[in-house]
């Protein structure tokens, strides 16, 4: 499968594109399974450092819930295989070209009522690549991604606009975002996914996702592709390289 002519204009001209039913159900329910096994493992070895990266920070005493983990791609063989399928790579070969490796990649938990928010942001500013139209970003639906329990919104167009400097709120070093003088001028549009489909954006895309308010988790798998000989000359953060797997 490729994307037919009409996606790919739509990903030119907006900088994303949705596609639902994109894996099984049978395959979500494995994906999750994996992933509630690797969560339960990590819990156990988790340095107080660790919590403040990996866990939700805005909840009630006594409450631990994840926030994210890190590099399922590259520490889960078993979600490589079930994610990194033909027919995946040949849809990210259509948009940014042959020999990928996915450098980064990410499980986003947002457990229902209190999953944060996420600000608006640019892939290619944590990231820094050396050609910004070869970024990929494969966002994953695990549970069906609504407005209610916080799914992406984007800044359609935005990614024409080239990577912008961000800043970062106070006291969260890590959650960078793009001056509000600069996100006002593209309002961001809601991006549902149904579990088992796809979010694809371009590594410049303005997004965000809003606070999960809802009884319902809105876990997704993101997966950053780029091409193998491409360096990262300025990212916005540090990256282990040693991670990064080709295909």
């Amino acid at each position: 499968m490729v994307l037919l002519d009409s996606q790919l204009a739509e990903y030119n001209a907006q900088g994303h594109l949705t596609i639902n039913d994109f894996y099984s159900s049978e395959i979500v329910a494995k994906i999750t399974d994996d992933i509630n096994q690797w969560a339960a493992e990590t819990r156990a070895s988790l340095s107080p450092e660790d919590e403040r990266w990996y866990l939700e920070q805005d909840v009630p005493d006594g409450v631990s819930l994840f926030r994210k983990l890190d590099n399922p791609i590259y520490n889960r063989p078993f979600l490589r295989k079930l994610l990194v399928t033909p027919r995946l790579l040949a849809i990210a070969e259509q948009l940014i070209g042959t020999n990928l490796s996915v450098f980064f990649s990410q499980v986003f938990m947002k457990p229902a009522k209190h999953g944060g928010p996420k600000p608006v942001h640019q892939d290619n500013f944590y990231f820094g690549p050396a050609d910004e139209d070869r970024v990929l970003t494969v966002w994953v639906a695990i549970d069906d991604a609504t407005t209610e329990n916080g799914c992406l919104y984007y800044g359609d167009g935005s990614h024409k606009t080239g990577v912008h400097q961000h800043v970062a709120p106070a006291g969260e070093p890590f959650n960078l975002m793009v001056p509000a003088d600069i996100a006002v001028n593209f309002p961001m549009t809601a991006a549902p996914v149904n579990a088992g489909g796809l979010s694809l954006h371009h590594g410049s895309t303005f997004h965000q996702s809003s606070e999960n308010t809802s009884e319902l988790p809105r876990r997704a798998l993101a997966m950053h592709f780029i091409p193998q000989d491409m360096p990262l000359v300025s990212p916005g953060l540090d990256y282990d390289l040693s991670v990064v797997v080709n295909f």
